[in-house]
């Protein structure tokens, strides 16, 4: 994915990863140039064929090459690096957006008017405006990354980290967790969508609204008689679990599983009858009782919650 442009240090879309690709290739510049200075140096002492160097010749490269040229560069380099060293600070009307790590999947809550929006496995971000990310880690150490919008941060649970970021261009993108934390950990990625201010705004206006009616009465009933709102909620049903993910707008989510599958029906249905199957180590548990059509219905259920 390095080269991908999805998750990329090369294709910024961030104002921080920006900063980090100009602050990189500036590192890269100086150092061909220390590496230029240093061939041109060896072969200038194999041409003189073991001739030895005067008193003042070695003095002056001494001074030269062992304290002007140093402080020039590392000054030099000082100066253009600064400016990105700088952070993006956080107003009053910063969009505030806690994230929490747990074994292996991501929670997502937004703060602001409409209130109360929790999704999952993926962060919508509006253009242009101030983001204020909350880390937090719901179990062990997990690490938030998205190299095109900023560096990485690191999640520890009982304590709260701040990202402050802004997007500069719309897109879909993808982050990773950073950190083992477990068998899944390789399979803990989310996607980013930057969105114009308008379309996100639309977006989370939807986002707070509660559950659409079931498209599939018998999934909804399935859902409810194998206990799925114990850890799962669907606003605007008895569903309130806290345990996983909120389901309620499930069904617009582009993939499944924290960025493993697709969401289609076969593959919702697969990982509600057996998630350790699909995700080793996931905390849901299999359910050998549930019959095939039963976890049809109801991943015909999840799909309608969009």
């Amino acid at each position: 994915m390095g080269g991908s442009g999805r998750q990329s240090l090369f294709a910024p879309f961030g104002v921080e990863a920006r900063y980090q690709l100009s602050l990189t290739g500036w590192l890269v510049l100086a150092a061909a140039i220390i590496l230029v200075g240093v061939l041109a140096l060896s072969i200038t002492g194999i041409r003189r064929k073991g001739k030895p160097i005067g008193h003042q010749s070695g003095i002056r490269m001494i001074w030269w090459l062992g304290a002007v040229f140093p402080t020039v560069t590392l000054f030099a380099l000082l100066v253009v690096t600064l400016p990105a060293m700088r952070p993006i600070v956080a107003g009053v009307d910063a969009l505030k957006i806690a994230v929490t790590g747990e074994q292996f999947w991501w929670r997502v809550g937004y703060a602001g008017p409409q209130g109360g929006v929790v999704t999952a496995n993926e962060l919508r971000v509006p253009v242009g405006r101030t983001v204020d990310l909350r880390l937090e880690a719901g179990d062990v150490l997990h690490s938030f990354w998205v190299p095109g919008l900023a560096g990485k941060m690191d999640m520890i649970p009982g304590r709260t980290n701040r990202l402050v970021v802004r997007a500069t261009k719309a897109g879909v993108y993808r982050g990773q967790c950073a950190e083992f934390c477990g068998l899944s950990h390789a399979l803990m990625a989310f996607d980013v969508v930057a969105m114009e201010p308008a379309a996100f705004d639309a977006w989370l206006a939807r986002e707070a609204a509660g559950a659409a009616a079931p498209v599939d009465a018998a999934g909804a009933a399935a859902f409810a008689r194998h206990g799925c709102g114990g850890c799962h909620a669907v606003r605007g049903t008895d569903a309130a679990g806290m345990i996983g993910p909120d389901l309620t707008h499930i069904g617009a989510r582009r993939s499944l599983g924290a960025g493993m599958q697709p969401m289609t029906i076969p593959n919702l249905a697969r990982f509600v009858r057996d998630a350790p199957s699909v995700k080793p180590g996931a905390r849901m548990p299999a359910y050998p009782q549930m019959t095939p059509e039963e976890a049809q219905a109801i991943a015909r259920y999840l799909k309608g919650l969009a």
